[in-house]
């Protein structure tokens, strides 16, 4: 008997934003095909948790920090940390201001993106270098998935729903990103059956629940009300194949798969 992997602490971004007729779109990045975890797949940003995502330091140059274990504030700072990394998006302001940082300080901070992304430098030193304090207020728990013990690598991931800053540009990193958009939930959902997008199973999931929504006041709304139950699937093998399941009363319309479909998605 091999000994079960420890999941790992990740974050995941759902930017989101309503567009000029009044429909929410969610921010999406395509993963480069090199990468060793959904490669080729359309995902929402975010990534596991770094070493500096840890520091006690955090807490005291964060706002909406009141209340959080430690657990959720390296959570909230992964979040933040991915979202600027992936996709340029930083949820932040300068220390005592009332204002997200705008497109200005975002340029400036740009090549902070790829020294965080490698492990040159780490959240707390950029915190530091231009005085700014993390806006973990505008996080908004949405779901809460662990990868199943027979997997080889396993994540234990918290959904962020967000509202996409109206004057910064969300845009891919060119590495592990090589495409992004914004997309509304139940549109790209039809274009992934039709055959356009891979999506993987966790990432369907979600945004068929946030699909339920027709915009973004009544998803933060949604998000702020649902009591969030970690969802770990597991495999149940049957006459008609293995089937994937996660448990019923955490908020999702489907719950089972036929493992045979998803590895096809």
């Amino acid at each position: 008997m091999t000994e079960n992997v420890k999941p790992v602490l990740a974050s995941t971004i759902m930017l989101l934003r309503d567009n000029d007729e009044g429909a929410m779109e969610v921010f999406m990045v395509a993963r480069h095909h090199q990468i060793d975890f959904a490669s080729g797949a359309l995902v929402f940003p975010g990534g596991k948790a770094a070493k500096g995502d840890e520091d006690p330091a955090i807490r005291d140059r964060t706002r909406g920090a009141e209340g959080l274990s430690d657990r959720d504030m390296i959570l909230g700072a992964c979040a933040i940390r991915e979202s600027f990394e992936e996709c340029g998006v930083l949820l932040a302001r300068k220390r005592g201001d009332e204002n997200l940082v705008g497109p200005e300080l975002i340029k400036e901070l740009d090549p902070w993106r790829p020294k965080l992304d490698s492990g040159e430098a780490d959240l707390m030193e950029m915190l530091e270098a231009a005085d700014l304090e993390l806006a973990l207020d505008q996080l908004v728990p949405f779901a809460h998935w662990v990868t199943p013990d027979m997997m080889p690598k396993r994540f234990d991931t918290m959904f962020y729903l967000v509202p996409a800053p109206k004057d910064q540009l969300a845009v891919h990193d060119g590495r592990e990103a090589v495409d992004s958009s914004w997309v509304n939930p139940s549109k790209v959902l039809d274009e992934a059956k039709q055959g356009k997008w891979t999506i993987i199973f966790p990432t369907r999931m979600n945004i068929e629940k946030l699909a339920r929504s027709p915009n973004t006041a009544t998803a933060f709304q949604t998000a702020r009300s649902d009591e969030i139950k970690t969802v770990t699937p597991w495999v149940e093998k049957r006459e008609e194949g293995a089937i994937l399941c996660i448990r019923d009363d955490a908020g999702y319309d489907q719950t089972e798969e036929k493992i045979e479909r998803i590895m096809k998605s």
